[in-house]
């Protein structure tokens, strides 16, 4: 499956790498250094995004912070998927009640990201 995703990732060394191992599989991308124009790209973009993979550790608005606004936009049909170096269980916890449809923790594995963003995608 082709999909549009939107990397939120204020690091652009890994934003980079997320963008070309996922437009290497045919994906459209959208990279943001930041979550402040989330909410507008997610109203906006044509087509619109199927996945969201959003950075916790963003300057100014952390990525908690930019899902609850993303939860107040009207049609959601994305899914919004946590992408952090806090890897305790109790992290995943955090992200997963606060409504992240899931979870990649960083460093990513370059062999296996593709494969598991196919996942939330439902490839």
């Amino acid at each position: 499956m082709r999909a549009t995703i939107v990397i939120v990732e204020d690091q652009p060394d890994n934003l980079k790498l997320l963008a070309t191992l996922l437009t290497v599989k045919g994906h459209q991308v959208v990279g943001l250094s930041d979550g402040d124009r989330l909410a507008e790209v997610m109203r906006t973009h044509q087509p619109v995004p199927n996945l969201v993979l959003l950075d916790i550790e963003l300057p100014g608005r952390d990525g908690y912070a930019v899902l609850e606004e993303l939860k107040t936009l009207p049609g959601r049909s994305w899914k919004v998927v946590a992408l952090t170096a806090y890897a305790l269980p109790e992290d995943r916890e955090r992200a997963s009640a606060a409504g992240f449809d899931g979870y990649i923790t960083k460093p990513i594995d370059v062999r296996t990201f593709a494969a598991e963003v196919a996942r939330y995608l439902g490839g």
